[in-house]
């Protein structure tokens, strides 16, 4: 046989690729666990009565429940705007959607406390209505504020994977439908909603599990969640063994998610199996009407989402007396950003492809797992991330510590879920026909994987380095950690200048990371032909 494969005691045969990618996946899993070790260990510094008191504490709960109603409110207000988004784009004759398309990802290089900043900055008497329009806006804040800030920070990532969830469902199964007498609401909820499930599925896995971790939009909005407690423990009261058990509580929040979400897409089917190629994409034809409600819409979500922070930035930076002297400084910190970001993407996209072969196309009890640990990275609170990995290299490798080798390998593992999800929804919509047509024609495992599969869910491949490079051109917590002496990006010197009060100073380097995060984000897009 021209497959490699290795014959099992029992008779069975596993192939090679399957073998590797084992490996691969259960090496990365191994470095996913060490945050849960360095927390376990800090957890029963405590005797058993202790830890009664501290889980069982009605803060414990308080902070559970706040947490939830967080999340919540966050899937459910970006769903609601990524939704129509990723419909308009892919699916209707809306002029100017290449443009739409690159306006809804755009808000993916704003950071979350900048958002957060920018919408507390709209109010009070010295804020920026008051100034601007002699017009006084309550302060906007805790619940209210904070699944604000959060939503409109977090949108593109489901209408990222909604659009790709759009681009390969084969439009004859509505065809068919409405054939058989469904009307059109009938039609999306029982064929097309069910058939983007996994994308959207994967969009809301990975937004619930970054709001489930941020801290700098709720601290901001003086909402406590388990990430800001978890923080103030670790800053402010020093209490590392409480602080460890919140950290716990919410990766098993986190991690039952996951396994959740894991078990309502076991044993689903979405690639077309039947004779036949489908029909082409076909777009609705909107009438004048439906254009100007449409660009309503866009319109609306573009001046929340990018008006907004850029309008508030501008009012900061005006106000500078030397733009230009700031300039070497603020290139300075931006090649800093870019020598980790771009490598972690690239290291993301390379762990999380293994991962996602084995989930989607050798599913078994060792893939799940695989693919249930792939996402404790993104589920451990920043902070805590770190801090373990900084445990790590001092004890079992300090030839790493305070390396940039170290600070992309953390940010590699941290947002592997970012690349995760887009991938795997592309792979599940991959058909496998074609593959095992590759095959059957003599070629082996890899020559498939590289020249068959690859190229099919480059999409998602690309969405994926896409989502960490612009999380990692603007993380904060990881980077303040551990980060080498004199390492400082664009995330540590804004935020410094901003902790010491100077927020005309830290306003170019926020403006820096939006502005380089979204040309990025716009040439990868403009060269995306699934993106309109």
């Amino acid at each position: 046989m021209s497959t490699l494969t290795q014959i099992l005691p029992m008779g069975r045969r596993i192939p090679a690729a399957r073998l590797i990618f084992s490996a691969i996946g259960l090496a990365i899993g191994a470095l996913m666990l060490l945050p849960l070790i360095w927390l376990a260990l800090r957890a029963f510094e405590a005797d058993f009565a202790t830890v009664q008191s501290l889980i069982l504490r009605p803060r414990t709960r308080m902070l559970l429940w706040n947490t939830a109603l967080l999340v919540a409110s966050v899937l459910a207000l970006s769903t609601a705007i990524a939704l129509p988004l990723a419909w308009l784009v892919s699916r209707t004759d809306l002029r100017g959607r290449r443009l739409v398309n690159l306006l809804a990802v755009i808000p993916l290089a704003t950071p979350g406390y900048v958002m957060a900043y920018a919408l507390l900055g709209l109010s009070g008497r010295s804020g920026f209505m008051a100034q601007v329009f002699d017009y006084t806006l309550p302060r906007i804040d805790g619940l209210l504020g904070a699944t604000l800030a959060l939503s409109l920070y977090t949108f593109p990532y489901i209408y990222l994977n909604l659009r790709a969830g759009f681009s390969g469902f084969d439009q004859s199964l509505e065809e068919a439908a409405r054939a058989l007498g469904a009307t059109p609401r009938e039609v999306f909820t029982r064929v097309t909603l069910p058939h983007l499930m996994p994308a959207l599925m994967a969009g809301w896995l990975v937004v619930g599990l970054y709001v489930i971790g941020d801290f700098g939009a709720v601290a901001l909005m003086r909402y406590e969640a388990f990430s800001y407690a978890i923080y103030i423990q670790y800053s402010a009261a020093f209490d590392r063994v409480y602080a460890a058990w919140l950290a716990l509580i919410l990766i098993a929040i986190a991690l039952s998610v996951v396994w959740w979400e894991s078990r309502l897409r076991e044993g689903a089917h979405y690639a077309r199996t039947g004779s036949g190629t489908g029909i082409g994409r076909r777009r609705l034809t909107l009438g004048p009407l439906g254009q100007a409600l449409g660009w309503g819409f866009v319109g609306v979500v573009v001046l929340a989402s990018i008006g907004l922070p850029v309008a508030v930035l501008s009012f900061w930076m005006v106000r500078l007396d030397d733009l230009p002297a700031v300039l070497p400084a603020l290139i300075r910190a931006f090649s800093q950003s870019l020598s980790v970001a771009v490598p972690a993407a690239l290291m993301a996209a390379a762990m999380a492809l293994p991962v996602a072969v084995l989930a989607v196309r050798y599913p078994s009890k060792l893939s799940t797992f695989i693919n249930r640990l792939a996402f404790v990275g993104y589920a451990v609170p920043a902070l805590a991330f770190a801090l373990a990995f900084v445990f790590f290299s001092l004890n079992a490798a300090r030839f790493l510590y305070q390396t940039q080798l170290l600070l992309v390998t953390v940010y590699a593992l941290s947002f592997l879920a970012l690349a995760l999800g887009p991938i795997r929804s592309a792979l599940y919509q991959a058909r496998p026909s074609v593959e095992e047509a590759a095959r059957a024609l003599g070629h082996g495992p890899f020559s498939v994987f590289a020249r068959v599969t690859l190229p099919t869910i480059r999409p998602g491949v690309i969405a994926g380095m896409v989502l960490v490079f612009v999380i990692a051109m603007k993380e904060l917590p990881i980077a303040f950690l551990l980060a080498p002496t004199g390492f400082r990006p664009l995330s540590i010197t804004m935020f410094s200048r901003t902790s010491e009060g100077m927020l005309m100073e830290a306003a170019p380097y926020a403006a820096a990371i939006m502005g380089f995060s979204a040309l990025f984000v716009g040439v990868v897009l403009r060269h995306d032909k699934k993106g309109g």
